[in-house]
């Protein structure tokens, strides 16, 4: 069965107060008595010397001629009921072997055994037992430092025990008043203080549910005002964090997909890597097959050699650029970006690529602007080779190729043109992919391997850039290739 807080704080409140009450009013009952036992031995004790100076007076002024036994025995009962009248109290006088000498207790009245009590009397002690609402008081008697006897006090308990009575009652009637107030008072505020952990109690069954709080339950300048304070502060705590959380999810569901897409292009990738490895590998087999059947034909022999080196040459292209763009994927840390004249660069690269094109029967022509751009200068010169040498390879005898650039609003932007062939526009959308190429067979002849726009798409987003095709027809075919300018300080 469940008990309420409220419950226990007030079991727990009453259990405390009747318990404090009950050992204060025993203890201060327990002083009293100890004090009146106290005071009433002291009294005993001034009248059991006043008594033994009576007896000592009245053996001295006496007949010199009897002895202490005998002189008890005459003089007894006159002196225990001068005793008596001096003390108040009824009195007995005892010889030292214990035999009444005197007595002021009236005849017939019925007295108690005291025997015990005597004995420690008659050995030189002072003993005493409570009989009733009497106190009997025994004292050994000595004359001259002589033990002659013992004397003996009735004292009355009752005005001390009507006294206690008293006392008992007050508290009783005063200690459950007193414990009745203090419980109304203590249960009221205990009361509030166990509504206002309700109320805790609550709100963190709220927070607990997802209903997280708008404002602190209560303010309070103590414990419990700071606990409301910190469950607020829990409270948007938690909800920040489960707001973290579910954002951290949605990022990792769109990075769980991301990858899922990855994979998928992985397995393509490594397909096409491959497939393509398999045709000039499989035309190498094929003419040293061929060698070696006719090693006698001059003819067979030099084709041999220039396809061999021709296959040879596309595949360690293709290597180099596989290797580049795993590189790409995996040591960002290794792009150094810097400050980089493009119109120099451009220029230095138009120039070595220049022979490349007259080979083919082909003119270079450029018009470039003065620009700085903040990026990796090795990852400038591989985008721009590439575009540039596609310009050439998928070119026609006696076409342009034309490098130009100007600058748009905070963007510097290159043109890569060219004269040729063009591209259909069903192959726009999968140009930047690894290992497509729009011609097969021309990409067979002139040693393309389908990577060098997908190299110089990735090594131009890492530079913050953009590139696309920009136009095509069977004209022209322009790339654009776009970064931002350097800003100066």
């Amino acid at each position: 069965m469940k008990i309420s807080l409220k419950a226990k704080m007030g079991l727990v409140l009453a259990f405390l107060i009747i318990l404090t009450v009950t050992v204060l009013s025993v203890l201060v009952l327990k002083g009293i008595e100890t004090n009146q036992r106290d005071q009433l031995e002291s009294e005993l004790i001034q009248k059991s010397k006043a008594a033994e100076q009576t007896i000592h007076q009245s053996y001295v002024t006496g007949d010199p001629s009897l002895n202490t036994d005998s002189f008890l025995q005459q003089k007894g009962q006159r002196l225990a009921s001068s005793i008596a009248s001096q003390s108040g109290m009824q009195t007995v006088l005892y010889n030292q072997k214990g035999q009444e000498a005197g007595s002021s207790i009236p005849i017939g009245q019925k007295d108690v055994d005291v025997s015990d009590t005597l004995s420690y009397a008659l050995k030189g002690k002072i003993a005493y037992q409570i009989s009733g609402s009497s106190l009997i008081y025994f004292a050994p008697v000595s004359i001259d430092n002589q033990f002659i006897g013992a004397i003996r006090f009735d004292h009355s308990l009752k005005n001390n025990q009507q006294f206690i009575a008293d006392i008992r009652h007050l508290f009783r009637m005063g200690g459950t008043i007193a414990a009745a107030a203090a419980f109304l008072i203590g249960y009221a505020y205990f009361y509030r203080i166990a509504s206002l952990i309700a109320t805790l109690q609550k709100t963190s069954q709220q927070i607990r549910k997802g209903h997280y709080l708008t404002d602190v339950p209560f303010k309070r300048r103590d414990e419990l005002g700071e606990l409301s304070q910190g469950l607020f502060f829990m409270s948007t705590s938690i909800e920040k964090n489960i707001d973290q959380m579910n954002e951290e999810k949605r990022k990792l569901e769109f990075a769980i997909s991301k990858l899922q897409s990855l994979e998928q292009q992985q397995k393509q990738f490594i397909g096409n890597i491959s497939h393509e490895f398999k045709t000039p590998l499989t035309s190498i087999k094929a003419y040293v097959d061929l060698l070696d059947m006719y090693r006698d034909d001059p003819q067979l022999m030099e084709d041999g050699v220039q396809n061999i080196r021709k296959e040879t040459n596309r595949l360690h292209e293709m290597v180099d650029k596989i290797l580049k763009l795993s590189a790409l994927e995996k040591y960002d840390f290794e792009q150094r970006p810097e400050q980089v004249e493009l119109k120099r660069l451009l220029e230095d690269i138009c120039g070595r690529m220049k022979g490349k094109a007259a080979k083919f029967d082909l003119t270079l022509h450029t018009n470039i602007k003065e620009a700085v751009v903040w990026a990796d200068r090795e990852s400038l010169i591989h985008i721009f080779i590439n575009l540039i040498d596609n310009a050439i390879k998928y070119n026609e005898p006696g076409g342009r190729v034309e490098v130009t650039s100007y600058t748009l609003e905070n963007s510097i932007i290159v043109d890569v043109a060219n004269t040729g062939i063009g591209i259909p526009p069903e192959a726009e959308e999968k140009l930047f992919q690894p290992f497509f190429t729009v011609n097969k067979d021309r990409s067979r002849l002139s040693g393309g391997t389908g990577l060098g726009l997908a190299l110089a798409k990735d090594l131009t987003e890492k530079q913050k850039g953009v590139i696309k095709l920009h136009h095509s027809d069977s004209k022209w075919t322009i790339f654009k290739v776009s970064f931002p300018l350097k800003k100066e300080k």
